[in-house]
């Protein structure tokens, strides 16, 4: 009798720019990255000019790191280096003036 045990994978690696970007609305774009059961991530991808589609309604925390251009959460401006933190129950509706890019994860209700 043999007996087989799955080894969980504790590691995942990607390459981002390989990863099919889904079109949000016009002129932003998200690229999914491996999801776990705590948490999911993502890069968007602003065009200039651009605002979220709808209002973002977080139940969960969710996060987000400015790599580059500016994000505008209502009237203050996140530039590059900027992280940038929702607690459950938060809610947004990013826009931009010049472009930016984001890479941001979303923490799952356990």
């Amino acid at each position: 009798m043999s007996e087989t045990t799955e080894t969980p994978v504790l590691k995942t690696t990607v390459q981002v720019d390989e990863v099919a970007p889904v079109e949000i609305a016009p002129g932003i774009v998200r690229h999914r990255l491996p999801r776990t059961e705590y948490a999911s991530g993502w890069l968007i991808d602003f065009a200039p000019g651009t605002e979220w589609p709808e209002v973002d309604v977080h139940a969960t925390e969710e996060r987000y790191y400015v790599l580059s251009g500016e994000v505008i959460e209502g009237e203050e401006r996140h530039g590059p280096g900027t992280y940038v933190v929702f607690a459950p129950g938060s809610r947004h509706r990013p826009r931009t003036e010049k472009g930016a890019r984001i890479l941001g994860f979303t923490v799952l209700p356990r």
